[in-house]
């Protein structure tokens, strides 16, 4: 999805002269000829705008009371002011009023278009460090959250609706689909905002130390034991404790867990009082609680006191609509971390992730997105910087790949050996060593010496793998 430009300027001949440039560098583009129409535009984050080019001399409502306006209703909006008569004292109020960048008019086509990613990659930065302060100091909001799909409208709706209160809440869905998040978010919205979220995986905790890690020891409780803990509920104290697959808890915790639920208070390993706390409970799973109540797994009055207000989210193979803003919310965050100047994704891109089926989710999706930021070599993620998705592996030199165009075999791959099937998995050996031999016969014109060779194996073992694998060799040479 391109980066949106809006261009704000009375002057028609600049407005297409601007148009071209911006264009032609792959944004997407929308015009306003005054001030009033360009502010009704870029005030409305729905809009989609993401940098605007302003004029500083127009009629009416000037550049610089524009300026102001879009400022007063979207802060971070970045804006570069174009000038051609103004003078520096107009410039530097435009820029103490906001303003990231100015040119003077008539700038070139280069000047321009880097203004524009500069004012991007600012814009990413401060992104980000508002995302992870937000993070740090627990106050996400759903309006943080990228819900847009309707199977998430309801998900936000009854996020919002549990938020107003301290009901206990089960958040269901597998691995990936982001229930830490939603969790987040549900505190951020309530009243324990800004207090300590504390998120404990209750499956990646060893056995024997659950109860330790969840309720606290006291010093010398245990061997090992060699300073006192207060444990997670008790630093949880005044916010939120979120049990990531709660699911997993041993049974004889799950006694303690329901005993911390019922009292608001918690023991701590060789304590001899309990420990008030005020603690919200927010519990997450993947796994369904239901059969492992059945078969004698899981409490099944811990069931009842967890799952006091479900909240099921969906995997992302059934909210498709959200794809393209989480690949934009991935590339700015990897950007901005790995110092990165992708600027979007190419619509044909956009398709084949929003079409696929990602059993692992949003964050199997965050993974392919950081991946493909790191391999592109352009400004723009294409479908092959997705080699785990596509199954074919990433473009090499050109004369790496070209075969003799006097000389084709059958069964020959017309590119790149393909690792992976249609479906995401990886193709068995047998099929791919027969395409890599295949291809690389025709790649060494049958100079079965030099395939000999460069795949280390000997003639006799490549004859005999022909033959298995049924390759036609044409007019196969022994000399190379």
């Amino acid at each position: 999805m391109a980066k949106t430009v809006l261009i704000i300027d009375d002057d028609p001949t600049q407005r297409r002269l601007l148009q071209a440039a911006v264009e032609k560098a792959g944004f997407a583009v929308r015009t306003a000829p005054d001030g009033e129409a360009g502010l009704a535009i870029g005030r409305d984050a729905r809009e989609g705008v993401d940098v605007v080019l302003l004029d500083l001399v127009m009629p009416g409502l000037s550049g610089q009371e524009t300026l102001e306006m879009l400022m007063q209703h979207r802060a971070d909006l970045p804006v570069i002011v174009l000038t051609a008569t103004g003078g520096i004292d107009t410039v530097v109020k435009a820029m103490r009023a906001g303003a990231q960048d100015f040119f003077v008019k008539p700038a070139s086509p280069e000047r321009v278009i880097t203004s524009i990613r500069n004012a991007l990659k600012v814009s990413s930065l401060s992104t980000e460090v508002k995302r992870l302060k937000k993070t740090a100091d627990n106050t996400l909001s759903f309006e943080d959250m990228i819900a847009s799909a309707p199977p998430m409208r309801q998900v936000v709706r009854l996020g919002e609706r549990a938020a107003a209160s301290n009901i206990p809440i089960l958040i269901l869905g597998e691995s990936g689909v982001g229930k830490e998040v939603l969790a987040r978010c549900i505190q951020g919205a309530s009243e324990r905002s800004g207090k300590p979220f504390v998120a404990v995986n209750c499956g990646a905790i060893p056995e024997n130390l659950v109860e330790s890690i969840l309720f606290g020891h006291e010093k010398g409780s245990f061997t090992g034991a060699v300073a006192k803990s207060l444990g997670k509920f008790v630093e949880a104290d005044g916010g939120t404790l979120f049990l990531d697959e709660v699911g997993e808890l041993p049974l004889d915790i799950q006694v303690k867990l329901l005993r911390a639920l019922q009292e608001g208070e918690v023991d701590a390993v060789g304590s001899r009082r309990p420990t008030k706390v005020d603690v919200r409970i927010i519990s997450a799973t993947n796994k369904d609680l239901v059969n492992l109540v059945s078969v004698g797994a899981f409490r099944e009055d811990l069931y009842y006191r967890l799952n006091v207000f479900p909240i099921e989210m969906p995997p992302l193979r059934e909210r498709g609509e959200d794809v393209p803003a989480l690949v934009e919310h991935f590339i700015s965050r990897f950007n901005a971390s790995e110092g990165r100047s992708i600027s979007s994704a190419a619509p044909e891109t956009l398709a084949m992730l929003a079409a696929s089926n990602w059993p692992g989710n949003v964050r199997q999706l965050e993974n392919a997105v950081f991946r493909a930021v790191i391999l592109c070599e352009g400004d723009v993620l294409l479908p092959e910087d997705f080699p785990q998705i596509t199954g074919v592996m990433p473009s090499l030199p050109e004369t790496a790949l070209s075969p003799s165009p006097s000389v084709t075999h059958a069964g020959t791959p017309s590119g790149p050996v393909a690792l992976m099937d249609p479906h995401g998995d990886l193709r068995p050996m047998e099929e791919i060593e027969r395409d890599l031999i295949a291809f690389a016969i025709e790649h060494y014109a049958g100079h079965m010496s030099e395939v000999s060779r460069k795949l280390g194996i000997g003639r006799s073992t490549l004859y005999r793998k022909v033959r298995e694998y049924g390759l036609d060799v044409g007019d196969a040479r022994e000399a190379g």
